[in-house]
């Protein structure tokens, strides 16, 4: 084996027979430990997530790409769950946590092995952003083939719906607005396929944002997880990891300044999830990359056009997307806007890739707009700032009414999504209420859970275009109506979250930015004279360390150990 390869350290020699007898042992050949890349096969499959069921056989055609291109695929698991399943319950605190479990693990197998290169195998909210940490952590040659998206279930309030149409048909049976009959038929028919939700939620999002910046290859993110070009991008994606591997082409080399600023650029331009905001911000840490992410959002905003309108801002699914002509014909509408030098997994760059990339469908305009043209003059995502969000606050523009692009209300505070969730559904919330939901961010949550179902709620019970919501926590991608989350600080570390009071007037300015509690600096002062701050809701596990150590939202609600 070459010694230009890490895994020679492992292979190598007449002193590494015990490796080599152990990879035997299961079936490997000498041929395996010629001069050949071992290149790990970091797979989530599980039967715990739609949008992972399929990864087994994403994983088989990237092996069979690994070895026709003359690498040593060597595949290992990787943990995933479902936020779906996981929400509104306590089950949602464990799930952004996951995130820096799934990029710790990666680096630990891919280290202790000495891998020469990674595929990186998953589809939803959390996995995608933390392979791309771990690949940004390790800086070896690494690329991501994700499983793709659902196809769309039956129309149902003038859309195909996904599962997420549940929760806000849960709300209109509450107020009497369709039967049970109908809600019972829904369940089994919103989500025909598996694969990663079909709207355009933090999953979608980051699967896209993986081939914006470079990670994937162009056109994969958005091929629904059924169709055969899945996995003919699969095989190509094995293949394509081997020439990374000789070429010395490692993850720094594309996650870097020049991408993390196309992928805040994508974001605002496809209106994508609230999370990925979070989420560039702890890729761009792991990659060293140097840029303030939430700077960029600030500065980008409003002079990125909003020119993709998938649901939750449309009745187009992710399906639909694809079709238009997805990131491929998104990023070379945006090219006047990019960093177009920016290098790519394919060892060309983005305009290189953009320029020769052959479109199998017609252009859709009502998916898909033009820089000159756009949905929107604004970015489909927008930082806020003001004396109730003192380092930032996220909410999406892109999913909220124009109507409610400036919105004052009356406070209605909960130290809790649960306590939140049931006085919606008991009709205690009412027009002109802010629905405040603190204690809920990666310290006090512990884990940022997702304020889902109190939006959907919203939703199915006529509220969402005469109410809004704010908190510390997070959102799904899913959700529209009028919500700023991800406040920081955070409530439980002393953020003015912490002392707002039922009957508080509040006002969200989307358009200036700003986040404004209208009590006096005084006054502030004087309530927090009184304002202890809680005691951990967690003492052991997981949870317990991930609450000491999680930095804010702004900053990525990364671990940290400093």
């Amino acid at each position: 084996m070459s010694k230009g390869w890490r895994s020679s350290e492992v292979f190598a020699g007449p002193q590494n027979a015990g490796a080599r007898a152990l990879w035997k042992s299961m079936g490997y050949c000498d041929g395996d430990f010629g001069d050949r890349p071992v290149i790990g096969i970091a797979n989530s499959w599980n039967t715990l997530v739609p949008g992972h069921f399929n990864l087994n056989m994403v994983s088989e055609q990237v092996k069979k790409g690994i070895h026709r291109a003359g690498g040593v695929a060597a595949e290992f698991g990787v943990i995933a769950s479902c936020d779906g399943v996981c929400e509104g319950h306590r089950g949602m605190h464990f799930i952004l946590p996951q995130r820096e479990v799934i990029a710790d693990s990666i680096e630990l197998v891919a280290e202790a092995h000495h891998l020469d290169a990674l595929v990186l195998v998953a589809s939803c909210d959390k996995i995608v952003p933390g392979m791309l940490m771990a690949a940004a952590r390790l800086d070896i040659p690494a690329i991501m083939i994700t499983g793709g998206p659902t196809l769309g279930g039956v129309v149902f309030d003038g859309r195909k719906t996904d599962e997420t149409s549940l929760h806000e048909a849960l709300g209109m049976l509450t107020a009497g607005r369709i039967t049970e009959e109908e809600f019972r038929s829904l369940e089994n028919l919103c989500a025909p396929t598996c694969g990663s939700c079909s709207f355009f939620g933090t999953a979608n999002t980051m699967c896209c944002l993986a081939e914006v910046l470079g990670m994937a290859l162009p056109g994969s993110a958005l091929v629904p997880a059924v169709y055969s070009e899945r996995f003919r991008l699969a095989c190509e994606t094995g293949e394509r990891i081997c020439r990374m591997a000789r070429e010395g082409l490692t993850a720094r080399k594309i996650l870097n300044g020049l991408s993390i600023e196309n992928a805040v650029r994508a974001t605002l331009a496809m209106s994508g999830s609230t999370n990925a905001v979070m989420h560039l911000a702890a890729i761009a840490a792991e990659a060293e990359a140097g840029v303030d992410v939430m700077d960029l959002f600030s500065r980008l905003g409003p002079e990125t056009p909003q020119i993709v309108r998938v649901n939750p801002a449309s009745k187009w699914n992710t399906e639909d997307f694809w079709m238009a002509g997805g990131i491929p014909r998104m990023l070379k509408r945006m090219l006047p806007l990019l960093q177009k030098d920016a290098l790519t997994c394919t060892g060309r760059t983005v305009e290189e890739n953009v320029s020769g990339y052959v479109f199998p469908f017609p252009e859709n305009d009502e998916v898909m707009k033009s820089l000159e043209a756009p949905f929107s003059p604004r970015g489909g995502i927008a930082v806020l700032r003001g004396n109730l969000a003192p380092d930032t606050g996220v909410t999406k523009p892109g999913a909220i009414d124009p109507s409610l692009h400036v919105f004052t209300g009356e406070a209605r505070v909960f130290d809790s999504e649960d306590d939140a969730n049931a006085a919606i559904l008991a009709g205690k919330i009412q027009a002109g209420n802010v629905v405040v939901i603190r204690y809920e961010g990666p310290k006090g949550g512990p884990g940022m859970r997702e304020m889902y179902r109190a939006m959907k709620y919203l939703y199915g019970m006529g509220l969402n275009k005469s109410t809004a919501l704010v908190t510390d926590g997070r959102f799904s991608g899913t959700n529209n109506g009028c919500f700023v989350g991800h406040i920081s600080p955070e409530a439980a570390e002393g953020g003015p979250l912490a002392i707002v009071r039922d009957g508080d007037k509040i006002t969200i300015d989307v358009i200036e930015g700003t986040l404004h509690l209208h009590v006096s600096d005084g006054g502030i002062r004087e309530r927090f004279a009184s304002w202890e701050k809680p005691a951990p809701k967690v003492t052991r596990g997981h949870l317990a360390l991930y609450s000491r150590l999680a930095s804010s939202a702004a900053k990525g609600a990364v671990v940290r150990a400093e």
